[in-house]
């Protein structure tokens, strides 16, 4: 670019290619204009006809219309009682597209639905009240697993619980609790006649695939499952992670099916967990238990949020934690794990009341437990009730699961201390892989 005047310096020089910058307000010398020089800011109504401004009444609603377009619809509903009335209710419409609910189903309205339907036609095979649990928390679950994708199935897991009095965990996968819950479900189908999963997987008549944990390495073995679960994008490897749930599915169906068929009869056949047995109608409370438990896991490794059971069904899961308590701490005190009471040095005959400490559970789901301490068939007794303890529902069904330690579990508590350390550490006991 060569040397010349300026534009409009009065030189006969070349125009420069580029213009020069304008000169700022600032460095002119003048004062600059105030806000009260800028005059009324306010949108002035246009003079729009009927039919445009009744046009204009779907893009008011939602807000989309400038500031003058605004100001004269609004002008024009003092006045239009019709356009007034399309008006609110073009709001009302646009009020149903804002919920500020969530969209997600209650995870009542199945039961309620099934209940209005049912309660015009019972069904011509009921199923059993023991197994409706079982029932309503693997109907959640299949429905938290409805529309995961690859990058679900492989999300990381850990499962938790108590042993020894220790905190114990193992890593795997979505698709390794659903085959963990598959694997011990089939501990209830084979009671019933049912095929069992593990019939064909590698390592199922080892010795120590007998109980639930047994069986979740030997299926995890042969379905090459967690802990090294191959990523999405890996090469050679088993089927996709997401097939686990059709067996699983169908499993969860063909017991509900097979214990309503029983008519109920069946609630005392005995399945066995290889260092224990439960009655079916415990071991079908057992397996609602697991599957909130699970459910709860996997929702918080996909970051969705899981309400517990409806309260009917959570107070069955309780009351089965309790009654087993006075068998977990038996057990115990065999273990050197805890001490009979001072007061009473030998086990109490069966039968006979002994000491007992009242378990209170709060909220919808609670109730109260008197649970003897000093054998497994003495009975509870509030005349010699020797402490008390009060929890949440939910709070004492992650205590029992191995989600919360018994030091951080929120107690209330009263009476004997040793006693009520030996029934929370009992509590965390009863988890398991």
């Amino acid at each position: 670019m060569g040397d010349g005047d300026p534009v409009g310096g009065g030189g006969h020089g070349p125009v420069p290619r580029i213009p020069t910058p304008r000169a700022s307000v600032e460095d002119g010398g003048l004062p600059l204009s105030g806000l009260a020089d800028l005059g009324d800011l306010a949108p002035v109504p246009l003079d729009l006809s009927h039919d445009v401004l009744k046009s204009l009444l779907g893009a008011w609603a939602l807000a989309a219309c400038s500031a003058a377009e605004t100001a004269a619809v609004e002008e024009h509903l003092g006045g239009c009682g019709s356009c007034a009335d399309e008006a609110r209710r073009l709001r009302e419409a646009v009020g149903l597209l804002h919920q500020p609910e969530s969209l997600d189903l209650n995870p009542s309205l199945r039961t309620r639905v099934l209940e209005s339907c049912l309660g015009r036609r019972p069904p011509r095979i009921p199923v059993p009240d023991w197994a409706a649990p079982y029932d309503a928390e693997a109907a959640r679950l299949d429905a938290l697993l409805q529309d995961f994708g690859d990058a679900e199935w492989h999300a990381p897991v850990r499962l938790r619980w108590f042993e020894a009095d220790l905190p114990t965990s193992r890593p795997t996968t979505v698709a390794g609790v659903i085959a963990h819950l598959l694997s011990v479900d089939g501990l209830v189908a084979t009671a019933l006649g049912l095929p069992d999963p593990l019939a064909e997987a590698a390592g199922a008549a080892e010795p120590g695939a007998l109980g639930p944990a047994g069986r979740t390495e030997a299926y995890w073995r042969a379905s090459h499952l967690p802990p090294a679960s191959p990523h999405p994008s890996g090469g050679d490897g088993p089927l996709p992670l997401r097939s686990v749930r059709g067996p699983w599915r169908e499993q969860s169906h063909g017991l509900v099916r097979t214990v309503s068929f029983t008519g109920g009869h069946a609630g005392g056949l005995t399945v066995p967990y290889g260092d224990f047995s439960l009655p079916l109608h415990d071991a079908m409370l057992d397996r609602a238990f697991e599957c909130w438990v699970h459910a709860e896991d996997i929702a918080e490794a996909v970051d969705y949020p899981y309400p517990p059971p409806a309260p009917r069904h959570l107070n069955r899961m309780i009351d089965l934690a309790a009654r087993l308590l006075p068998t977990v701490l038996a057990g115990r005190r065999r273990a050197g794990l805890s001490e009979p009471g001072r007061r009473t040095p030998h086990l109490v005959p069966a039968g006979a009341p002994g000491r007992s400490l009242r378990l209170e559970i709060e909220g919808a789901a609670g109730g109260e437990w008197l649970i003897p301490l000093d054998s497994p068939a003495a009975v509870g007794s509030a005349d010699l009730e020797v402490a008390h303890v009060a929890l949440d529902g939910v709070e004492f069904c992650r205590l029992a699961a191995g989600h919360v330690s018994p030091e951080d579990a929120a107690v209330g508590q009263g009476g004997d201390r040793r006693a009520i350390r030996d029934v929370l550490y009992a509590a965390a006991s009863l988890s398991r892989m």
